[in-house]
């Protein structure tokens, strides 16, 4: 075999094992382009922003845009608070404690996560409004007899949409915080103990600083969530930065202010990017260059174990059993909904647009992984993270910034067609699912980026310059050495965007052609409609795909736990 000079071999190792390519490459080319269809609905929308047709924005300020601005500020960091404050708690408890069903809650508490936001707002409502459960057992056994008997609050309202939010997000704290927790050394807290610190000062002067990035990380995202969700705050009818964009546009008909309240938006979510961004860098700031042994949970009994089950078992009842308790209840009451006209369709649409959606974000985002590292050049390298910031801005901020460029593109494209042969062939991107299609990829390019560049990286590079200097292409090194490697990793990546796609609601309610739904969009319907027995069957296979990514989560989560 050749033998590569020890130069060349420090670079290929550098460089993921494969030679840099210095002259322009159909990898490096592709690379760069499939990074501006990533980026280009966030520079559409600012673009938009600057160059309004109609320019509204003295009228925004004067008007709507600081309710909006006050009230999504409310609910970010309403939600943000009370996850934070639940979900360490939660951490807290089952990392440095035992008591009955702990171990159970390690991933139960994760469940909520398979829930989306929105079905979780029309479970509560159902549940507390009323004409529901709550309010009826209240008249029953006081004999109330109309709602002017007595007081209840109002259950769409911000305080509610704060909860469900909260329900849903929590997981996200839970997870980093508890992480957190597991990697501190336990000799800390028996040193603290031995110094006559009880349980709480141990929390709050040991283990509440040394977590606080991961914290600060969990937050962030919950923080993020928030200001992205569409579907709860129209139920609680609460108005936001979000529901601004989709009044502004498509009651107001001004598309120019659409984009200026989603260049607000967007922002607020490269503020909080940078914060979690920032609190990821400190993460690991307080382990030493020794760790001490693992911490010793201690165990609780009588009083004090049933407060600790009680506590973490909240959160998990609200984000959880009520949202599912409530949904198959009403799928299990009016059964032949599951006939109904049109939740076949939807499935069958919610398949095609999402199976296609996460089929192209993974290989696009395996293109431009491999791509970049062939360059080993430092521009590539700099652009490559802001591909990911699709995944943080909200699917009505990208819905503008899909739907005019490529309606642009689709006349250009009608006009030159309708030239050529005569005939008109209408919308062939913004008419279609396309444009949904497109959304998802942007909208989640940063799971599958971030899941095929770690799982290169972990390739040895030896393989690959074996593969090379055996005669393999590039293209060839890629499919018969990478691939098989990073198979269980794609495979993951793919799933994930999978789910995610299943769920996504605004970008899917701004971009959808006429009378196209997906599951997301026939639940919404539905719900808006107070039709929560059409809209059970729609949620629960929703929930049910949800379902598939937390157990995945929760086994790679116990399989990092035993090595």
């Amino acid at each position: 075999m050749q033998q590569l000079p020890a130069c060349d071999a420090r670079q290929n190792a550098r460089h993921g094992g494969l030679a840099r390519v210095s002259r322009l490459s159909p990898w490096s080319v592709g690379a760069f382009v499939i990074a501006a269809l990533v980026l280009m609905p966030l520079i559409s929308v600012i673009w938009i922003a600057l160059h309004p047709s109609d320019n509204i924005w003295p009228h925004l300020m004067a008007t709507t845009l600081p309710r909006y601005m006050t009230t999504t500020a409310l609910l970010a960091f309403g939600v943000a608070g009370l996850a934070a404050c639940v979900g360490t708690g939660a951490a807290w408890l089952v990392t440095m404690y035992r008591f009955p069903f702990s171990r159970a809650l390690e991933w139960l508490l994760l469940l909520p996560l398979a829930i989306p936001a929105y079905v979780g707002a029309y479970a509560l409502v159902d549940f507390l409004e009323y004409a529901g459960p709550v309010q009826g057992l209240l008249r029953e056994v006081f004999g109330w007899q109309t709602a002017r008997d007595y007081w209840f609050p109002e259950v769409r309202s911000l305080g509610f949409a704060i909860i469900v939010l909260a329900a849903a997000l929590t997981p996200y704290v839970f997870l980093m915080t508890r992480a957190a927790f597991r990697e501190q050394s336990g000799s800390v807290y028996e040193t603290a103990r031995a110094l006559g610190a009880g349980p709480f000062e141990r929390f709050w002067r040991v283990g509440l600083p040394l977590a606080r990035p991961a914290i600060a990380a969990g937050t962030a995202i919950v923080m993020m969530e928030t200001v992205s969700d569409y579907g709860t705050v129209t139920y609680f009818a609460v108005q936001t930065l979000t529901t601004g964009i989709f009044s502004t546009w498509l009651e107001g008909g001004n598309a120019g202010g659409a984009a200026q309240i989603a260049s607000v938006v967007l922002v607020v979510v490269f503020l909080l990017v940078a914060l979690e961004k920032s609190s990821r860098g400190r993460a690991r700031y307080s382990q030493g260059a020794r760790q001490a042994r693992p911490i010793s949970p201690i165990r609780l009994t009588g009083w004090q174990g049933i407060l600790a089950l009680a506590l973490c078992f909240v959160p998990f009842a609200v984000g959880f059993i009520l949202p599912v308790g409530v949904i198959l209840h009403h799928a299990l009451g009016e059964p032949e909904q599951w006939l109904a006209p049109g939740l076949l369709t939807a499935l069958t649409n919610t398949l095609t647009v999402a199976g296609a959606a996460a089929i192209l974000t993974v290989v696009a985002a395996l293109f431009m992984v491999y791509g970049v590292r062939l360059t080993g050049r430092k521009l590539p390298r700099v652009v490559l993270p802001f591909t990911t910031l699709g995944y943080a801005a909200p699917g009505a901020v990208l819905g503008i910034g899909i739907l005019f460029p490529l309606a642009g593109l689709d006349h250009i494209l009608a006009d030159g067609i309708a030239a050529l042969t005569g005939r008109d062939p209408g919308l062939l991107m913004t008419g279609t699912a396309f444009a949904i299609v497109f959304a998802y990829v942007v909208r989640f390019f940063a799971i599958a980026q971030g899941a095929t560049d770690a799982a290169l990286g972990r390739v040895a590079p030896s393989l690959p310059m074996a593969a090379r200097s055996l005669g393999q292409t590039l293209g060839g090194t890629l499919r018969r050495v990478y691939v098989p490697l990073i198979r269980g990793s794609v495979g993951t990546a793919l799933l994930l965007v999978f789910v995610d796609c299943v769920k996504e609601l605004p970008a899917t309610l701004l971009l959808r052609p006429f009378n196209y739904n997906t599951l997301a969009t026939r639940v919404f319907e539905k719900a808006s409609l107070e039709q929560l027995e059409a809209a059970s069957p729609a949620a629960l296979l929703v929930i049910s795909v949800g379902l598939v990514a937390v157990l995945l989560l929760a086994r790679s989560e116990n399989a990092s736990d035993l090595t």
